[in-house]
């Protein structure tokens, strides 16, 4: 997902738009690296909430890595591919704007390539009220390196939404996070004559196309791979993955979210949550 544009029921419907290409997103996007996985979530074993999860592209590497991961994603056919992907996984359709966790439940709050498409006045607080005091919030985004030229000539004609990482800034105007850290990683993708065809689908400018301009968009990528391609043997597509965190600004008393009947109100249908004294169980019923 890309591109920094005001919050508006047009906005929220193509960010919602992956479904029809779920299969092709998860194809034709690439991964992420071992290294920035790790940073992203600080170290030791943790439990990491990740929203708008898509196709469990991070996800993966985040349960490889040890943690205790809990996905969330709009989009219910994007879901359905994760929960393929990484069945070890509790997963829940749900967005950034009403997290369903308990106040001070989880130790990091991680958003990969999506945090672009958030209601950041709202979800931003909701962030913060779900991680632990301590914890922090993590954002990646995979960027084509182009400082390559053909690989400027296959921005030109995917597009480049996915250099656009501004929606970072939120967390530094927000009172809610403390310093936010970056970095950067390298890696590469390779892909071939098929993978790139599902590159270009995966976009959300293609899913709002009609017919007549995806067969032309497709046709104008093959074209681009047969020039610079190297037939069966593929391209490898140069990535920097660029990363932030922020810890949450520790508050006295941990933000209320009842509807102000009792002390014991809960988020309706999220999970029972300690408040990490207890670590026999962090998270129940997740679903």
């Amino acid at each position: 997902m890309s591109d920094e544009v005001p919050e508006s029921p047009a906005t929220v419907d193509r960010a919602r738009s992956f479904g029809p290409v779920a299969e092709a997103y998860d194809r034709g996007r690439p991964g992420y690296p071992a290294e920035a996985a790790a940073w992203l979530a600080g170290g030791e074993a943790k439990v990491v909430l990740e929203l708008a999860a898509g196709t469990g592209k991070l996800t993966r590497q985040l349960v490889d890595q040890g943690h205790a991961v809990f996905a969330t994603e709009p989009d219910e056919a994007m879901l359905e591919v994760l929960r393929e992907r990484v069945p070890e996984v509790s997963a829940k359709v749900a967005t950034a704007e009403e997290i369903p966790a308990n106040d001070r439940s989880v130790d990091v709050v991680v958003v990969a390539q999506a945090f672009h498409w958030f209601d950041h006045e709202v979800a931003l607080p909701e962030i913060a009220r779900v991680l632990k005091p301590g914890g922090h919030v993590a954002l990646v985004w995979n960027s084509r390196d182009e400082r390559i030229p053909w690989v400027r000539r296959m921005g030109a004609i995917l597009g480049r939404q996915d250099l656009d990482t501004s929606s970072a800034e939120h967390l530094v105007h927000s009172d809610l996070f403390g310093f936010m850290e970056e970095t950067t990683f390298k890696h590469w993708q390779e892909i071939d004559r098929e993978s790139i065809l599902d590159m270009a689908r995966s976009r959300s400018s293609f899913a709002v196309m009609d017919e007549a301009e995806r067969e032309r968009h497709l046709a104008e990528v093959l074209a681009f791979y047969d020039d610079f391609g190297r037939g069966m043997d593929g391209m490898r597509v140069p990535y920097v993955t660029r990363c932030y965190r922020a810890v949450v600004v520790d508050r006295d008393e941990p933000p209320s979210h009842t509807d102000g009947d009792g002390p014991d109100d809960e988020r309706p249908d999220g999970p029972v949550v300690s408040d990490g004294t207890d670590t026999d169980m962090l998270l129940i019923d997740f679903r």
